[in-house]
């Protein structure tokens, strides 16, 4: 099963992609590299990496997973937490980044909860409105998805790397089965983790 580490910094990104991508590409994901540190300043990752090193993997799957390098796509790999996780709103991001890419990255963020319905509905609710998302948002959560899992059995939580997995057979990798790349990477992934579905 291939993972995907991304890069340390910006600057090892820019080197990484230069063969992929312009230089006006680059310029833009790099000025949106340095939004997106600002916004996800302080946090950390579950095992205690920096937030922003999540952002690069997920960039890092895009381009070296499925070779995809549409430059809207990848600022919103970049900014796909951006608004669930700080106090940026979508309309921000649209307004700064384009319409196109407040579109995605307003598809991958889990919306408000409902006062009517309890956490675990209002995550469903939201997983199973993905499966109505195009092939694009589709490429963007399933990349976050498998920055997130590649590496389940580091999580310190045991009852998390259960959970998470039950949920990501149960609504991921239905969705992975629409592209071809996805679907082989999830299957496996699923043969490596596949333990954690009888905890």
């Amino acid at each position: 099963m291939r993972t995907f580490d991304g890069w340390p910094d910006w600057p090892s990104a820019h080197t990484a992609l230069s063969s992929e991508l312009d230089a006006p590409a680059l310029n833009r994901l790099g000025e949106i590299y340095v939004f997106a540190a600002e916004r996800h300043a302080g946090q950390t990752r579950p095992a205690g990496e920096p937030y922003v090193d999540h952002l690069l993997q997920v960039v890092d799957v895009l381009v070296n997973g499925p070779g995809l390098t549409d430059t809207d796509l990848l600022a919103a790999a970049l900014l796909h937490d951006v608004v669930e996780d700080t106090p940026t709103e979508i309309t921000e991001v649209s307004d700064r980044f384009g319409t196109a890419v407040g579109e995605l990255v307003n598809w991958v963020t889990q919306p408000p909860r409902p006062l009517q319905q309890s956490k675990s509905e209002a995550r469903a609710a939201y997983l199973n409105h993905l499966s109505q998302a195009p092939d694009r948002v589709l490429a963007l959560k399933l990349s976050d998805r498998i920055t997130n899992v590649q590496q389940l059995h580091t999580h310190p939580r045991p009852e998390k790397q259960a959970s998470y997995y039950r949920e990501t057979i149960e609504y991921i990798v239905p969705l992975a089965a629409q592209l071809p790349w996805y679907r082989t990477w999830f299957i496996a992934w699923k043969n490596e983790f596949g333990y954690l579905a009888g905890s």
